[in-house]
C-alpha cells in the first residue's frame, strides 16, 4: 500500500505521525507526573510503575518523532523499531520486579482517588490514539509507527490492571490484585517486544481495519 502513496499523501501522513507523537509525549509527561505523585502519596508501587511506564512511552514516541524529522524516515526504520522493542523489554522487567516485591509484602498501598482518575483517563484516551496511529502506520507502511501504537495499546492494558488493582484495594482491601494483573501485562510486554524486534507486527485492531477495508471495497464497486 505504501508504494502507491503519492508524495503529497506521504507528506500528509508524516505530518500526522509528528502530530500523534507530539500529543503522546505531552499527555504521557502529564500522566507520568500525576501517577508518580499519586503513587508516592499513596505508597503505591503499582502507580509509580504506571508513571514510569509513561516515561518509557515518551521515549518510544520520541524515537518515532526523531525518525520522522529525518530527511529519509524509512532509512531509520529498523533502528527505531529496535529502540521501541528495548522499551518494551525495560517495561516488562520493571513491572515484573515491582509486582513481585509488592506480592512479597513490601509496602502497604493506601487509597488513591487521584490514581483511579488518571488510570481511568488513560483507558479513555489511549485506545482511540492507538487506533488512529496504527491506521496511519499501516497506510504509511511504517513498522516503527505501528510498534509505537502497540506501546500505547499496552498502556491501555496497564491502565486497566492498575485501575482494577486500585479499585480492588479501595473496595475490598485486596492489595495484591494489581500485582497479579501487572504480571500479566509484563508477559504481554515481552511478547510485543519480541514481535517488534523480529518485525512481526500484527494490528491489534484487525477486526475494525477489516471493516474499513470492506467499506472501501464497496465504495470502489
Amino acid at each position: 500500500m505504501s508504494a502507491a502513496l503519492t508524495a503529497e499523501r506521504r507528506a500528509t501522513l508524516h505530518r500526522r505521525v509528528r502530530g500523534i507523537v507530539a500529543f503522546t509525549i505531552t499527555y504521557n509527561v502529564i500522566e507520568a507526573v500525576v501517577a508518580i505523585t499519586a503513587g508516592s502519596l499513596a505508597s503505591s508501587a503499582a502507580l509509580i510503575g504506571f508513571g514510569l511506564d509513561s516515561v518509557i512511552e515518551v521515549a518510544s514516541a520520541a524515537a518515532v518523532a526523531w525518525q520522522f524529522t529525518r530527511a529519509d524516515p524509512e532509512r531509520w526504520e529498523k533502528t527505531t523499531v529496535k529502540a521501541i522493542a528495548i522499551a518494551f523489554f525495560a517495561l516488562a522487567a520493571y513491572v515484573s520486579i515491582d509486582a513481585v516485591l509488592n506480592l512479597a509484602g513490601v509496602g502497604e498501598v493506601d487509597h488513591s482517588p487521584l490514581g483511579i482518575g488518571i488510570a481511568t483517563a488513560s483507558l479513555l484516551v489511549m485506545p482511540a490514539l492507538a487506533w488512529f496511529e496504527i491506521r496511519t502506520g499501516r497506510e504509511l507502511g511504517s513498522r516503527s509507527v505501528q510498534a509505537d501504537a502497540k506501546q500505547l495499546l499496552l498502556c491501555c492494558y496497564l491502565s486497566g490492571a492498575v485501575l482494577v488493582g486500585l479499585l480492588a484495594n479501595t473496595l475490598f482491601g485486596w492489595g495484591w490484585a494489581d500485582s497479579v494483573a501487572a504480571l500479566v501485562v509484563a508477559v504481554l510486554a515481552v511478547r510485543e517486544g519480541l514481535e517488534a524486534w523480529g518485525g512481526e507486527l500484527e494490528s491489534p485492531f484487525e477486526v475494525l481495519e477489516g471493516l474499513d477495508e470492506d467499506d472501501v471495497a464497496q465504495h470502489a464497486d
